[in-house]
Parts: C-alpha cells; structure tokens; sequence
C-alpha cells in the first residue's frame, strides 16, 4: 500500500520546466469526440496501451510496465511494476480491519527456451471500508528478473483469490544489452536509492501508469549512465503529445563510474497537459519513456473543457466560474489555485475532494447505465455523486396512475428522495419536492464543510 514516497537525493538531478499548453490526449487530426474522452475517461485501457504499458480492463483492471537497467555480467535488469486499485479487488472482513488476498503470475517467453515464471501470492489489509473503495494507485507489487538481452514476451496474470476473477494481458518487451558508454531508457519511479555497481540491487519503486496530476506530485525519472567518459553530457528531450518539443537539454554525469544514476524531476504545473515523451540520448542509442499528465491522478482528464464539465457537481460554484470565464492563457495558474484551494489535506499531494468527487462519477457511471445517457448525467447519479451510497433503497411497482418509483433514504440527513419513472421507460426523475430536499441537504453539508 502507498500514498507518495519521498525520492533520496542523488549526485545529481535536473529539473524539467516549460511553458504549459492544454493537450487533450489524441489531439490531431482525428481527435476524439467530447463524448469518447468522456468514456475515455472511465475506461484507462486504451490510453495505458498508448503509452505502451501492460492492461487489464475489467473485471479485474490493472497497469503495469517493464523497465530494464544493466545487470551482472552480460544480463539486463528487467523489473515489473504493477498498479491496481483496492475497489478491483474483493475486501472482507478480518479482524479489526479488511483483508484481500490476490495472486500475480509474471512470465517472461522467448521461443526455444522454457518460460521464466514467478508467481506471488499478497495480502491488501485496511483498516477502514472506505480503504477499500478507493480508486487511486493504492496497490504497488513488484518482481526482479534477470534475463539476456533480446526480444521476449511478457505475460502478467492477475488474480481475486475471493473472487475468482482474473485478468491476463501480453506484450513484447525487448531486453536491451547496456555496453559501457550507454545508458538507460529514463525509468519513472517513486523512489530510486542509486547504486554504483551492476552486481547491486536495483532498489526503486516503479511509477507503473507513469501518470501525475497537474498541480500535484512532481514526475520522476531515473537515468543510469554505464562506464561513461569523465564529464559525459546526454541529450535530454521532452515532447508533447502533438510532437512539439517543450524542452530540450542535457543530463550531466561526472563519468568514471560502473554506475551513475540521475534523476529527472518533472514539474507537472509547468508541462503540458497530455501525454508527454522523455527521451535521452539521440540516433540509436536514443532511449525513451512516455508520461501523462492529467488533472487527477486517477483519471486521465486531460482536456479543459472535459474537467469543467465533470464538475458541474463539485459545488464551489464561484471557483468553477472563475475557471469557466478564464482565457486559455489565464487556465494553468487558476486551475492551480483551484486545486490548493479546495484541497482539504494540504499536507499531501493529493486532492482528497477532487479524488473521492471523481471516484463518485466513475462509480455513478458503472450503477446507473440503463437511461440511455452517461450514469453520473442520471438524476440518481447525481444524487450519488453529491451524497453518496443510500442506507436503503427501494423499487415499487407502477399503478394505473403512475410508473415505478425508487425511494433512496439517508439516515445521517434523515432524508427520503423518491425517483418516478413518468414514461415508463426507465428514466428515473426526482420529483420536485425530493429534489428541494436533496439541494437543502447538500447546500448545508457544503456550508459545514467550510
């Protein structure tokens, strides 16, 4: 389990910085309709296969990634990172808190050789039930190969032990050979401890998704050097989605060593919105990682316009219009003032709010599909959205005189809203009165919670 580690300083470190744009992912030619990033949103496997991880989708959804370094000998390092929300897996309760148990098999296939296979079973424990219906990167699991350097084939299978779910996903992975004089593609990380010999552990925590909030945590990328010249300086680039260069230098290593590591620290408040490719080096030796930026750090919300439309629920209702009237040269520093504004835990890298607000929509948008629109557009979607899960819900059956009708009852608010499906074809509407209940409650519960 983690929130955000801090990264020990190294010899040395650089830090990445340009003038922002407003990228949505796929902008070009042929980009997206409103309506497809919208499920985009909600729906990470296609923009995870972009940016050239291993996915999963559902019903058990997970992202990993394979980065290599140089190992002993003549071997390459190759460490698989895997990222999975604790609302995929199945909680129960043990003991004093919640307990999921899930399996993860990593296989690495090269014809006319057998597979190298580890599988490992893990434990996910919480203390709370709210623990285990969070959609942020909560779960990290990691394992060390060592292979040759070649064309292979990874295979991740990812298994509910309660549930009896599973998921597989395959990809190539070429396994560089690293000589002396080479480095290595930048490895995002969450923490790196640097090491000065090839026959040293590899000790860092893998960013598997690669992904970092506009305004949040800083992006970091680890850059090992290999018997290079005293003095060595590597190109370095980055390019957004459009293939625009928004920066370009070099990294400085001192030379002279086994192994030099770097680190990159990536501003995600002064980068474009989007996916973003980090290279190093040029010609043949040139070596890459692809990067998102988003507004949250558990959706890829990469468009201005999507963010403002999501947040019709949020409330702050000044705020909201303060970023709806701003020019698109005005957006960055407001939509940062935004963020620190309507965080409650300041002391963390997150937006508690904006996180557990778009957990809502994504749930609202898996409970409610049977209107004929997106689940969190539903009036029952936006009552969830604003209160959460009901106490008790209920169905009637339609009279001669009226259609069926959903009664939803909030003990902590000691409300009762009553949904009526007038058309009878099931598109629940929330009658007037509930609807002057539900909007009394929610202004009261916003006006508590400043």
């Amino acid at each position: 389990m983690i929130r955000r580690l801090a990264l020990p300083a190294l010899a040395s470190a650089s830090v990445l910085a340009a003038c922002g744009s407003w990228q949505r992912v796929g902008t070009g030619p042929e980009a997206p309709t409103p309506e497809q990033t919208l499920t985009e949103i909600f729906d990470l496997t296609a923009v995870y296969q972009r940016l050239g991880r291993l996915v999963a989708g559902e019903p058990l959804p997970w992202v990993a990634t394979a980065a290599t370094a140089a190992g002993p000998g003549d071997s390459t390092l190759v460490l698989v990172g895997l990222s999975l929300e604790n609302r995929a897996l199945s909680f129960q309760r043990e003991g004093d808190g919640f307990a999921a148990h899930y399996r993860v098999e990593v296989s690495f296939e090269q014809e006319g050789i057998p597979p190298i296979v580890v599988a490992r079973d893990e434990t996910v424990r919480v203390a709370a039930f709210q623990e285990t219906l969070r959609a942020d990167e909560s779960i990290l699991f990691q394992q060390l190969f060592h292979l040759m350097p070649g064309a292979w084939t990874a295979r991740v299978t990812v298994r509910d032990r309660r549930a009896s779910r599973q998921t597989t996903a395959t990809a190539p992975v070429a396994v560089p050979a690293y000589a002396p004089g080479s480095v290595s593609a930048p490895i995002l990380a969450y923490s790196v401890t640097g090491r000065a010999r090839r026959t040293e552990p590899l000790e860092i925590l893998l960013n598997p998704r690669g992904t970092v909030a506009f305004g949040g945590d800083t992006l970091l990328a680890y850059v090992e050097g290999y018997s290079l010249a005293p003095g060595t300086e590597v190109p370095v680039e980055l390019r957004d989605v459009t293939d625009s260069v928004v920066y370009r230098g070099t990294l400085a290593f001192a030379g002279g060593q086994e192994v030099e590591g770097n680190v990159l620290r990536i501003a995600p408040d002064s980068q474009p919105v989007g996916e973003l490719t980090l290279a190093v080096g040029t010609g043949e030796a040139r070596r890459e990682a692809r990067a998102l930026v988003s507004f949250s750090s558990a959706w890829v919300i990469t468009n201005f316009d999507d963010m403002l439309s999501l947040l019709r629920y949020f409330g702050e209702e000044s705020r909201v219009g303060e970023l709806r009237r701003a020019t698109p040269t005005e957006r960055p520093a407001l939509w940062l003032k935004f963020y620190r504004e309507t965080d409650p835990v300041p002391i963390t890298p997150e937006n508690e709010a904006l996180e557990a607000y778009f957990s809502r929509i994504a749930a609202a948008n898996q409970r409610f599909r049977d209107e004929g629109l997106p689940g969190w557009r539903t009036d029952r979607g936006e009552v969830f959205i604003g209160l959460g899960e009901p106490d008790e819900g209920f169905l009637t059956n339609p009279t001669l005189t009226e259609g069926r009708v959903i009664r939803w009852h909030y003990i902590q608010h000691r409300l009762t809203l009553y949904f009526q499906d007038e058309t009878g074809f099931g598109r629940y509407r929330l009658l007037t009165e509930s609807r002057s209940e539900f909007e009394r409650v929610l202004n009261r519960i916003r006006r508590q919670a400043h």
